[in-house]
């Protein structure tokens, strides 16, 4: 049975609870903290992005469990959470950014990008009958500098330098407070992605269980690492 203070306040999005909450929101956020680790870094030139997948079977294609999303040439997403939600925005997201640019004929800048998403994830916790993505991006990108954003599943955001999502959030953000410096080079905040994905894991990582991808602010491009470059991390 549900607590007195909670009775009935959880059944519907659009109902909040007496002292201000919105229970389903809450949920929601819960599905994000179970999901597997996500990490994004600002480097001086350029952002690093790395996941862990959790592969529950060897029978299972690892290239087929996508942690880490281009969205447009210069933009890339990393997800925690629910993946058909994930993919569900980064699809969302990959059509506000060619609607940019047929539109403007210019490249659609990372903050807006991820303030359209961050719109569109709100819509649904304020209308009856559906129910708020039970995930997270971490949409980042190179336009006049690289930056990082975080959604959450309550549709607000918030720019990081460097964050993780997910089971190992608490574990990846110490070490950031630690271990972060501003003027980082985009192979040392590869580097330091890696230690902490190390560390926020109980599993020993193998190539097929990681997901590393860069956009450096020369080319302005998003390049995913092979299994063999991964390993010589690893």
């Amino acid at each position: 049975m549900y607590p007195p203070s909670q009775a009935a306040y959880d059944r519907a999005i659009t109902v909040f609870s007496p002292d201000g909450r919105l229970f389903q929101v809450e949920y929601a956020r819960e599905a994000v903290k179970t999901g597997s680790t996500s990490i994004g870094i600002v480097a001086k030139d350029g952002i690093v992005f790395a996941a862990h997948k959790r592969i529950t079977s060897p029978l299972i294609v690892s290239d087929s469990h996508e942690k880490i999303f281009q969205i447009d040439r210069h933009i890339g997403a990393s997800s925690s959470g629910l993946v058909a939600d994930a993919r569900k925005l980064v699809d969302y997201a990959r059509l506000e950014a060619q609607r940019h640019r047929l539109l403007y004929n210019e490249e659609i800048s990372v903050e807006m990008i991820a303030k359209h998403v961050g719109d569109h994830i709100q819509f649904f916790t304020q209308y009856g009958g559906v129910r708020p993505y039970g995930v997270s991006l971490l949409i980042g990108g190179v336009d006049s500098a690289p930056r990082l954003f975080e959604t959450d599943p309550s549709g607000a955001l918030f720019e990081y330098k460097a964050t993780a999502i997910g089971a190992g959030k608490k574990a990846c953000e110490e070490m950031f407070e630690k271990e972060y410096k501003d003027d980082l080079s985009l192979g040392d905040a590869v580097v330091l992605a890696m230690k902490a994905l190390k560390k926020a894991v109980d599993q020993k990582l193998s190539p097929k269980f990681v997901d590393l991808a860069v956009i450096d602010s020369k080319t302005k491009q998003l390049r995913s690492y092979t299994l063999e470059e991964i390993a010589k991390y690893l």
